[in-house]
């Protein structure tokens, strides 16, 4: 398993640098951070310089590893930008923006207009997202606005504080979604990164959270979902800003990991078409509940909080705790206006889809791994896609497929995730040593390794699951079922490797031991 030594080749790009042709070399496995400071040094400005690049016509050209290459007869040009520099459209709309927070700032009475602002502005943002920014439509932005805040003046009042956040606590943890319109960067994906979306080998390491974040609104945008749900654009960013701020920082369980699923949900709609055989609320469900699959994850499982009696298992009666947990943190979020992707849903829809993503994301527990495969087992040969206990049984093999899936990938993406797998197995079961709770010996440091933690896991979870999915959909035995039997052979050639050394050892000691008797 692995993808090929092309991979490793370096990229090229060739730079204008006051009227001389200056060549730039970088590893596809640079970070776009890297490569931004490589162009600055290369183009004589400061580090730490915001910067875009653009090609001999003009057109901005994106700064990662994916970027397309250009020959010495179409340079490229590195252009300094000012901290903050905005286009004059832009400008124009933090203006409004501005002027709309001076006069709540004023006198303006929060809790009598709070539902008509909140209402008026959400209105407006989607109207100026949709409408790229006219002229025109931001000078109808400053006309309602203009009338909007004539009202505010007419009703008087003191002076009163407007929060930026909204904090919803329960039980002291706090869902805090940002009210102002979200500003993380948004990049503009080559055509190179829209296609390795779609596949399995996608390299998730190479990318920071704000990054992340944008690939996740893409895909909403790609599959449809903005337009069927009748999603706010800027609640969309909102939504996937607080689903990432929820994510704790584990080893394993964090919002890379949320991503990687996600990524590969994706991946496995376009590989199996089921655009094609699924609805577009299908769809939804599936890529919604992949995303808040793990939502607040403690880095500690289900076994350790059953045995230690946390304050989740006693909620939960121990039945799939963590689970539970994940999907309540979800519809915390969604249950604020601002965070709301399905506000827009009719109500009795929303029922049906929350009752949808509920059910895939408590199928993520492995405690009912086989009861979920053997009921997909029974359906698979006759399967009826016009059968709703048929689909909802192949979503839920879809998300646990998904969420466990690392080894689906290339080495060189794979490897990285059982190290951090490992780490997080171990910081579990040291605190289970200290607590005097059970411990599961493929969690032991002291009993476990790399090829032992895998060859069990590929050869007897992954590869059957995924081999019965391939009887529904032939055409993901190469790309994802072939990589695992590659990734079993592999860990199996290891563990003879590691037993083959530990065997050595034991003999050297032992004629170690038997020249000392001698002696």
């Amino acid at each position: 398993m692995g993808s090929s030594s092309s991979s490793y080749a370096p990229k090229a790009i060739y730079l204008d640098v006051d009227g001389k042709v200056q060549k730039v070399v970088f590893s596809r496995h640079c970070s776009p951070c890297d490569i931004k400071e490589l162009l600055c040094s290369s183009s004589n400005i400061p580090r730490n310089t915001a910067i875009m690049m653009v090609d001999p016509e003009g057109a901005l050209v994106s700064i990662d590893p994916t970027m397309p290459t250009n020959s010495p007869n179409s340079l490229y040009k590195v252009v300094p930008l000012s901290t903050g520099q905005l286009g004059e459209k832009e400008d124009m709309f933090q203006n409004v923006l501005s002027q709309v927070a001076e006069q709540f700032s004023r006198a303006f009475r929060i809790n009598e207009l709070k539902t008509e602002v909140t209402n008026r502005l959400a209105m407006l943002e989607k109207r100026v997202e949709l409408e790229g920014l006219k002229v025109v439509e931001i000078e109808k932005c400053k006309n309602d606005l203009k009338k909007l805040r004539d009202e505010m003046t007419s009703r008087g009042g003191g002076r009163v504080n407007c929060p930026c956040k909204y904090n919803y606590s329960d039980d002291g943890k706090k869902v805090t979604p940002r009210r102002d319109v979200p500003n993380y960067p948004k990049y503009t994906l080559s055509q190179e990164t829209i296609e390795a979306l779609k596949k399995p080998t996608f390299d998730v390491w190479h990318w920071e959270h704000n990054e992340m974040l944008s690939c996740l609104e893409y895909m909403y945008h790609d599959l449809g979902l903005v337009k069927e749900f009748n999603m706010n654009p800027i609640t969309l960013k909102r939504w996937l800003l607080a689903i990432q701020e929820n994510y704790r920082n584990n080893p394993f369980h964090n919002f890379r990991h949320c991503f990687c699923v996600s990524q590969m949900m994706y991946g496995m709609i376009h590989l199996c078409n089921l655009q094609e055989k699924l609805t577009l609320t299908d769809m939804g469900i599936l890529m919604t509940a992949a995303v808040c699959h793990d939502l607040d994850h403690p880095g500690y499982n289900n076994t350790y909080q059953i045995n230690a009696r946390t304050e989740l298992a006693v909620r939960y009666n121990d039945i799939s705790p963590l689970e539970n947990h994940h999907c309540a943190v979800a519809f915390q979020i969604l249950s604020l206006p601002e965070c709301n992707i399905f506000a827009n849903v009719d109500p009795e829809a929303f029922k049906q889809i929350r009752q949808a993503i509920i059910t895939l994301i408590l199928a993520t527990d492995m405690a009912r791994h086989g009861e979920i495969l053997d009921s997909f087992k029974q359906k698979v040969d006759n399967f009826d896609f016009t059968n709703e206990e048929h689909v909802t049984c192949l979503k839920m093999v879809l998300i646990k497929c998904c969420d466990i899936s690392n080894e689906v990938r290339p080495t060189e993406v794979a490897e990285p995730w059982v190290d951090c797998l490992l780490e997080e197995y171990f910081m579990q079961s040291d605190r289970e040593k200290s607590e005097g709770l059970p411990v599961a010996p493929f969690m032991d440091r002291d009993k476990v390794t790399k090829p032992t933690a895998q060859i069990g896991f590929i050869k007897f979870v992954l590869i059957p699951m995924f081999e019965t999915v391939m009887k529904l959909f032939p055409q993901i035995e190469e790309i994802m079922v072939q990589p695992l039997r590659d990734s079993r052979d592999h860990y199996e050639e290891l563990k003879q490797i590691d037993d083959a050394m530990t065997e050595a050892q034991k003999k050297k000691t032992e004629n170690m031991s038997l020249g000392g008797k001698k002696k």
